[in-house]
């Protein structure tokens, strides 16, 4: 981590798709005319939004801001990451979800993280990216990426390359290739490891395999990747952070390298930061949903369990 002096004069916003982001937009909007700042949006968030939010292109946008601030959660995040990709700028996660390794804020703490993120009151946590070059296009992925079976089109058939050199076949559901931010993603459910986000490597891991590699693979930073679908594989989609980004078809390939410190995390209280991501990590191995653990640690009244222990008066 870094330190940061910063002005967020010039802010860009990222909303959910989906969720109501009423609320927090309000709190940017107002907190941005009190401190004479600008607020620009892409155009579809901008119509969300209320007066005093300028639309701007994608590009306009990265290459104009200070700082971004996402509303929502992982997914959102990770979408304002690969937004500001080409020009990385300080971005702040605003948490509308119910688990996140990304954002850190909730909504009741967004105008004193402006009020920090305006005076350079904060650190920066760098992740790295993972470029990805296909047959017809080439992106940044902060997650993973995967080639993955379609419904009915047959198992995806892939061979593996490692600096040039054949390293082996994988016969399986999907091939995810993942950074060490999303090794606790689509890899880790796949039985990937755990890699530390301050190593630079990547990970390489199959989806129910069912023949060849089955195994995950961890890769230094230096060691540029190659997939090549196989002639008798079914079409995979080609899968960035989760979006479908078209097929590869049997005898096309797709050339992967990690970037290095590709995105920049605004972190207010790291320590706090940590301890959340360690509970949240431990949950995920619980065969629970968040609702239903509420009622493994209620009573049956409906009153915790340290409510019960309290001194009556």
């Amino acid at each position: 981590m870094t330190s940061a002096a910063h002005s967020a004069r010039r802010l860009g916003l990222v909303l959910h798709p989906g969720r109501d982001c009423g609320p927090p937009v309000e709190t940017v909007v107002a907190w941005a005319r009190s401190h004479g700042a600008r607020v620009l949006a892409r155009p579809e968030d901008a119509a969300r939004c209320p007066e005093g939010v300028q639309a701007a292109a994608p590009d306009e946008l990265a290459a104009t801001v200070n700082a971004i601030v996402s509303l929502g959660g992982d997914g959102t995040m990770l979408g304002a990451l690969r937004l500001a990709a080409a020009r990385p700028v300080p971005v702040l996660g605003v948490n509308l979800g119910d688990l996140g390794f990304l954002v850190e804020v909730g909504h009741d703490e967004l105008p004193a993280a402006l009020d920090r993120l305006d005076t350079g009151d904060f650190t920066i946590e760098t992740h790295h990216g993972l470029e990805v070059r296909g047959p017809r296009g080439s992106w940044v992925a902060f997650n993973d990426v995967a080639l993955a079976r379609i419904p009915g089109a047959g198992a995806v058939r892939a061979a593996l390359s490692i600096s040039g050199r054949g390293h082996g076949r994988y016969r399986a559901d999907a091939v995810i290739v993942a950074t060490p931010l999303g090794s606790s993603a689509y890899s880790y459910a796949a039985g990937g490891p755990l890699v530390s986000p301050a190593l630079e490597a990547l990970v390489i891991s199959a989806a129910a395999p069912m023949s060849g590699i089955s195994r995950a693979l961890v890769v230094s930073a230096d060691e540029p990747l190659r997939l090549e679908v196989l002639p008798r594989s079914g079409p995979p989609a080609l899968e960035i952070d989760g979006s479908v980004h078209g097929r590869i078809a049997p005898g096309e390939h797709i050339d992967l390298r990690l970037r290095p410190d590709a995105a920049k995390v605004v972190r207010l209280d790291s320590d706090r930061y940590q301890r959340r991501n360690q509970v949240k990590l431990s949950l995920l191995d619980l065969p629970f949903l968040p609702d239903e653990l509420r009622s493994v640690f209620s009573s049956p009244s409906g009153q915790d369990h340290d409510a019960e222990q309290r001194p009556r008066a």
